[in-house]
């Protein structure tokens, strides 16, 4: 099989999956990134906060597969509480912004009731396709 484990440097074992899933053809398969930080522990204990770490922890597993942010394709937000999302919808711009730019792929949002950890409010997963420059 041509896949490869994608694991950032320096960060804890993932336990159980994968952080990312490379293919021979450059696709890049990111499993659910949460608001912990590579020790895998929450600093943030808020919406804006824990997306914000979520979304530089997407960065730091396409960086380590040797993409950048403009490869990413899709991302898929799994939310627990639709109403801050939306309340703090300007901050969560601005965070986005600080880790991706504006660069705005494929997106989609659901909410759900809980996530497995039990302090995450937020898990967004992703694609990339690295280029092959």
């Amino acid at each position: 099989m041509g896949h490869r484990i994608i694991q950032p440097q320096g960060w804890a074992p993932a336990k159980g999956y994968a952080n990312g899933m490379l293919t021979e053809d450059g696709r890049l398969f990111i499993g659910g990134q949460i608001g912990w930080t590579a020790e895998q522990r929450f600093e943030a204990h808020d919406f804006v906060g824990q997306m914000e770490q979520a979304l530089r922890n997407i960065r730091a597993v396409v960086e380590a597969a040797g993409g950048r942010v403009e490869d990413i394709v899709r991302l898929t937000w799994y939310v627990t509480d639709k109403r801050e999302y939306v309340a703090r919808q300007k901050e969560v711009g601005q965070a986005y912004r600080r880790v991706l730019g504006k660069h705005f792929p494929a997106m989609t949002m659901v909410v759900v009731s809980a996530l497995v950890e039990d302090e995450a409010l937020v898990e967004i997963e992703a694609t990339a396709v690295l280029s092959k420059e």
